[in-house]
């Protein structure tokens, strides 16, 4: 069953009309400001403005406070059909401006001019009648939706102001962006504030310095991670988890190059596809062009082709851990979160038509399995389908409605609710994203996995049938991570740097509390990381007690064991929890038992 999507939610609406009654007050407070968008976005809405007055952060009470006057005047927000281009031309001219001529409507033209024909032209508008009969109007160029009036309007906030390119276009001016957030309650509203300030708390770029786990440098690049010792053993933690999952499942693991020929990628599709995402192609000298690789599945193409198939040797999957490039804009990076350098855990799987149920069910199986693992269980499933009205996809009709059938049958059989995404399938096929839900109710795209026949039919790859004949095999490629680096900042919010005991990069402190303790202190520290593989350090600095259990306990570090001279004495160690504080004195056994379960 699928489930409902926010553009079809009355949330979506509610925060449609937001955006149009921040217009309305910007109209009135700003005389000649020249409004171009305003949609609802997943967590609020913007409305992007070139205002003849500089708009400023200090200047949002001033706005919200209009807002909150006009929509208690319970204007009612009508739809209006235009009579033709030129009808809708005069309604922007005369009533969207409010009279003050074309240059105040510059961006609604370029948008009505942007319309195919045809198209229905459609404006929504507030209006009002005063205590003496008149009629206030405030109207915009939209195609919809919003709610019946603007008292429905009760719970907005206003957030920040940004610059934004004109269409997204570096070309073209930059324009003020003005984010704001509505709600249906008080509590929802004030419960995503309270989120906002925590999430700040919680920011990967800063506790990922304080705990040690990455770095960027500007002589690096941007969106290039350095990862320090600590975050690289987080990093080969996770890679271990998941490489072993895999090989129980018969999983192959494959390494490819970083970098390879064009031609690879004209091929594939990617060139055409993606090439706007891809950094600038380099020339080696001899008429050789080649690219950073931004995604791995040509490579595991070829690998699958440089032998003969027999429909015995099917299913066939491969998996890699390996790094892909992608030029991110500068002010699109954000962190590992959205880096131009990162670790996919990627596979890809060849299977025969009657097997691409079963696989794409496993699949998704460990993709729960890994979830479960990282203690990440509030998700919700979408399928991304193809747009009819984007040029972007390459393929047959046919194997588009094929992959997308097999996705929502896969989904049935695991009683799997899913929400359908126009417009978010891959270019070469369709998609099933897990959107995970963290501790601050934030939502986060991880996991995917695709069913592919175009790729299969590009590459005219084969094997040979029970018939003796050629067939064609599908594709599946997936990621249950998204990407390393990715699932890490995601895991750094999630559990504001104290991650869980078989995560963290340094499990246990020992913390002798003097130099005569040391010796004893050490001998642990290799009983601990020889025979028990726990990631176990020293901390012998002359340093009071007091210092190091507070220092260890801003690391993060799950346990502390504290040794004195009674513990010498006894054969014990003293255990302290981040969590619990003080445990007593154990025995090293009884330690084990309690931290390694």
């Amino acid at each position: 069953m699928a489930a409902q999507r926010y553009e079809d939610s009355y949330l979506y609406r509610l925060r449609h009309s937001a955006a149009h009654l921040m217009a309305q007050a910007l109209t009135e407070l700003y005389p000649g400001i020249k409004l171009a968008i305003g949609p609802p976005i997943e967590n609020g809405f913007y409305y992007d403005v070139d205002s003849p007055t500089p708009i400023r952060e200090e200047d949002l009470p001033k706005i919200e406070q209009r807002m909150k006057e006009l929509a208690k005047l319970d204007q009612r927000i009508l739809c209006i059909s235009a009579d033709g281009r030129e009808a809708a031309r005069r309604t922007i001219l005369e009533e969207t401006t409010l009279g003050q001529g074309e240059e105040v409507a510059e961006y609604k033209l370029q948008l009505l001019e942007a319309i195919p024909e045809g198209e229905s032209i459609t404006f929504y508008d507030q209006q009002r009648t005063d205590r003496d009969g008149v009629k206030h109007r405030f109207i915009d160029l939209c195609r919809g939706p919003h709610v019946d009036s603007t008292k429905e309007i009760k719970h907005v906030r206003l957030m920040s102001v940004a610059g934004a390119y004109w269409r997204g276009d570096v070309k073209n001016k930059q324009l003020t962006r003005i984010y704001g957030t509505a709600f249906e309650t008080k509590e929802e509203l004030e419960q995503y504030l309270h989120n906002l300030e925590e999430a700040k708390k919680r920011d990967h770029r800063i506790l990922g310095k304080e705990l040690g786990l990455f770095m960027f440098s500007p002589r690096v690049g941007t969106g290039l991670t350095l990862w320090l010792p600590k975050g690289a053993v987080l990093r080969d933690t996770l890679i271990e988890f998941l490489r072993t999952e895999q090989l129980k499942r018969g999983y192959l693991p494959v390494v490819t190059p970083h970098l390879a020929s064009i031609r690879l990628y004209e091929k594939s599709g990617h060139i055409m596809t993606y090439r706007d995402k891809m950094f600038p192609f380099m020339e080696d000298g001899e008429r050789e062009t080649y690219v950073l690789k931004p995604m791995n599945c040509p490579f595991h193409i070829e690998i699958y082709q440089s032998q003969m198939r027999s429909y015995r040797d099917l299913p066939i999957r491969y998996a890699e851990f390996g790094t892909v490039y992608r030029y991110e804009q500068s002010g699109e990076v954000a962190g590992i979160l959205r880096a131009r350098g990162f670790t996919q855990d990627d596979a890809h799987l060849f299977v025969r038509p009657d097997q691409l149920l079963d696989e794409f069910i496993g699949v998704v199986n460990l993709m729960k399995v890994v979830l479960d693992k990282l203690g990440l269980q509030d998700f919700r499933v979408r399928l991304g389908t193809k747009d009819p009205a984007s040029t972007k996809y390459v393929g047959h009709d046919d194997n588009w409605q094929a992959a997308t059938q097999a996705i929502e049958q896969a989904c049935k059989s695991l009683s799997l609710e899913y929400e359908v995404s126009p417009g978010d399938a891959a270019f070469y096929g369709p998609k099933l994203d897990l959107m995970i839900k963290d501790a601050l109710g934030r939502e986060w795209q991880m996991g995917t996995v695709q069913v592919d026949y175009n790729l299969p039919e590009r590459f005219e790859i084969e094997y040979i049938g029970e018939d003796s004949k050629p067939h064609r095999p599908v594709m599946i490629h997936r990621a249950p991570f998204g990407s390393i680096e990715r699932m890490i900042g995601l895991l750094t919010e999630q559990y504001a740097g104290a991650f869980p005991f078989w995560l963290s990069p340094v499990q246990v402190a020992v913390l002798p509390i003097a130099d005569r303790h040391v010796e004893k202190a050490n001998e642990l520290l290799a009983t601990l990381r020889d025979e028990h593989h726990v990631r176990t350090e020293v901390d012998d600095r002359r340093e009071t007690l007091g210092k190091k259990i507070r220092e260890s306990q801003l690391h993060k570090v799950p346990y502390m064991l504290i040794l004195g001279d009674r513990d010498l004495e006894q054969g014990t160690v003293g255990v302290r929890s981040r969590e619990k504080g003080d445990l007593g004195a154990m025995k090293l056994e009884e330690f084990l038992a309690l931290a390694l379960g």
